[in-house]
């Protein structure tokens, strides 16, 4: 049974699948990879809000997403810096309802909001996600 605590035994992608039983994991990250054109990385953080293996997308030495790995469904975790936020907010309000309660609920801290949603589904919110990560990479 694959730990996502334990920083000795990295899973992999498989592995990560498998946990998360819901075909949303892969087909996020295929979609990422092929719009980007990047490869996903597996990460541990050790950090206070998420500590445990989680899965990254950078290109161009930008981290466009982390993926925290769940049962039954995944977290997606993007940020919006200085770069970003007057183009984030100038589409906000075409966005769901939940993207736009999650933009308002992020605290800003440095110029930053890290937005974290609950993907269990293709839905409006996901497509929301896909739309920041290409603010993202192109900002």
């Amino acid at each position: 049974m694959m730990d996502l605590q334990n920083k000795t035994n990295p899973p992999t992608l498989a592995e990560i699948e498998a946990y998360v039983e819901n075909p949303i994991f892969l087909q996020f990250c295929s979609q990422v990879k092929q719009t980007y054109q990047c490869r996903e990385t597996l990460d541990f953080s050790a950090c206070s809000w998420e500590p445990g293996w989680n899965v990254k997308f950078k290109k161009a030495g930008k981290t466009l997403c982390t993926i925290y790995p769940r049962k039954r469904y995944i977290t997606v975790m993007v940020v919006v810096g200085r770069r970003e936020k007057a183009l984030v907010e100038a589409v906000l309000p075409s966005c769901t309802a939940a993207l736009q309660d999650i933009y308002r609920r992020a605290k800003e801290g440095n110029g930053q909001r890290w937005l974290t949603a609950d993907l269990e589904e293709e839905g409006s919110l996901y497509h929301d996600l896909l739309r920041l990560i290409e603010i993202r990479r192109h900002s």
